[in-house]
C-alpha cells in the first residue's frame, strides 16, 4: 500500500530502526491494539477501512506537523487496514526527542489528529454475529480532504 497505510501485520522495530537517533533522550511508543469490549457488548475482531491514497497525505502531514510544533527530532505513524483479531496493532506512532515531555505531548498531539482527521474507518465485529461502524464526527475541508469522493460510504462521516 504505502509508507503510512499497510494491509500486512504492524512492525514495531522497524518504525523504531527508521527513527534511530543517537542525538534524542527520549523514546514514545503508542500501539494502538484491537480490544474485546466495546460499548459494554463482546468483540472478537475488528475491520479498518482506508481511503489509503488520502490517508497517507493524512498522515504524512501530521507527522510533519509534529516536527514543527514540537521539540522533537522524529515523528512515524503506521496504520494497518483489513480484518484484525483481537490484541493485534492497528496504529503505531513513534516519536523521538531530547526530552521526554515534548515526546509524549507529540505522541497524543499525533494519535488525537489521526483519530480526528484521517479517513480511516472502523468496523467493529460483535460476538452477537452483528457488525457495525463506529461513527465518529464528519470529516472537516482541508486541502487533502478536498480531493475526498463524497460518494456514498463510510467516508461520508462514520469514523472510528
Amino acid at each position: 500500500m504505502g509508507r503510512w497505510i499497510c494491509q500486512e501485520p504492524l512492525d514495531l522495530m522497524e518504525l523504531v530502526r527508521e527513527t534511530e537517533d543517537h542525538g534524542t533522550g527520549a523514546l514514545v511508543i503508542f500501539v494502538g491494539t484491537v480490544r474485546d469490549t466495546t460499548e459494554g457488548q463482546a468483540v472478537h475482531a475488528v475491520t479498518y477501512e482506508a481511503h489509503v491514497e488520502l490517508a497517507e497525505r493524512v498522515l504524512q502531514e501530521i507527522e510533519q506537523e509534529v516536527l514543527e510544533r514540537f521539540e522533537v527530532r522524529r515523528c512515524r505513524i503506521r496504520h494497518r487496514v483489513g480484518k484484525l483479531s483481537l490484541g493485534e496493532p492497528s496504529v503505531i506512532i513513534v516519536v523521538r526527542a531530547e526530552h521526554r515531555g515534548p515526546a509524549f505531548e507529540a505522541a497524543r498531539y499525533a494519535l488525537e489528529e489521526l483519530k480526528r482527521r484521517a479517513p480511516i474507518w472502523k468496523e467493529e465485529h460483535l460476538l452477537s454475529g452483528e457488525s457495525r461502524f463506529v461513527e465518529g464526527t464528519p470529516l472537516q475541508a482541508s486541502p487533502a480532504r478536498l480531493r475526498l469522493d463524497r460518494s456514498p460510504s463510510p467516508a461520508n462521516g462514520w469514523r472510528r
